[in-house]
């Protein structure tokens, strides 16, 4: 990963200049290195990370930001390739969800640091281009919270190599969002004590990651899920063992991807809700007032009711 350092404007003086210029170019030295970094992030989930460690000390501008929308169709701006220019930090999910990212990066000219969350994250299949869709590979990292405190743990460095001023602000707030992680941890072992092995079935692999952690085993066909999140159609047969199992398993719950609905799903969901079995929705990006970690707590009691009923 390239560090990249601000671009500061140096006044270096020059015999015979005037004091009131050397005044002046003295202030505007010191106005631009106070000014804070530049933060890009491809979605909210990311920016509300970066926004928790790097405080008042950096401006976090999100891409994408409405829960209704689909990541994977997002068509990137003249206005977000700009951003994406004049960034010292630029944060991207990585394994083919947000490929606009890296369009934006090469199209914007920009030296600015690329965070690539499913490389930090620790998830992916060692030697793996995390910058590509990788087979079999679920690229959702941000629903595993121990992935998230390695995420954040690289944005706290790429901060501190291109602020050194506020390292020990960074840190600071490095621990205290990990603190408030380590409470998520702890209500996802306090429901896996209740509820490992249950069986759950999903439209999409965005929230497996939350699933896995409080023990629930995924029975949905692979083809079924797979064929959601690529957009294409699911065959006759996949989609009739998914409605099999609704109708045969003992199923805790239905998780369900607001943000990529469509026709099938929407069957699925019906079918789920006539045979009992709680649905419980959930968004690739935060809903609108919300904190990655107030987003994940509300996530966590979604599910704590659903597999309470």
């Amino acid at each position: 990963m390239k560090n990249r350092t601000l671009r500061l404007a140096v006044a270096l003086p020059v015999a015979g200049l005037l004091l009131g210029a050397l005044s002046a170019c003295s202030s505007s030295s010191s106005s631009e290195e106070s000014a804070p970094l530049s933060i890009v992030a491809s979605t909210n989930v990311y920016g509300s990370i970066a926004s928790a460690i790097a405080g008042d000390d950096a401006t976090v501008t999100s891409l994408i930001t409405n829960a209704n929308q689909d990541p994977h169709e997002y068509e990137a701006t003249v206005k977000n390739q700009l951003a994406v220019s004049e960034a010292d930090l630029v944060i991207e999910n990585g394994g083919g969800y947000d490929d606009f990212m890296d369009k934006l990066v090469k199209a914007s000219g920009t030296d600015a640091t690329v965070l690539n969350a499913v490389e930090e994250s620790g998830l992916a299949p060692a030697g793996s281009d995390t910058t590509d869709e990788i087979d079999g590979f679920n690229e959702h990292v941000w629903y595993d919270v121990a992935a998230v405190e390695k995420i954040a743990a690289a944005v706290r460095d790429d901060l501190s190599d291109a602020d050194p001023d506020h390292t020990e602000d960074y840190a600071a707030n490095y621990s205290a969002f990990v603190a408030q992680l380590n409470g998520l941890e702890k209500t996802e072992a306090t429901l896996k004590k209740s509820y490992k092995g249950e069986s759950a079935i999903i439209t999409e692999p965005v929230p497996l990651y939350l699933l896995e952690a409080v023990g629930l085993k995924n029975k949905t066909p692979s083809a079924f899920s797979e064929a959601v999140e690529e957009g294409d159609d699911v065959p006759a047969r996949v989609l009739q063992q998914l409605l099999d199992i609704i109708g045969s398993d003992d199923l805790a719950l239905l998780a369900y991807n607001t943000q990529a609905a469509d026709t099938t799903t929407v069957h699925v969901q019906m079918a789920a809700e006539a045979a009992g079995v709680p649905v419980v929705d959930f968004t690739e990006t935060l809903p609108k007032g919300t904190s990655y970690v107030t987003w994940m707590k509300a996530n966590l009691k979604s599910l704590s009711s659903a597999l309470a009923s």
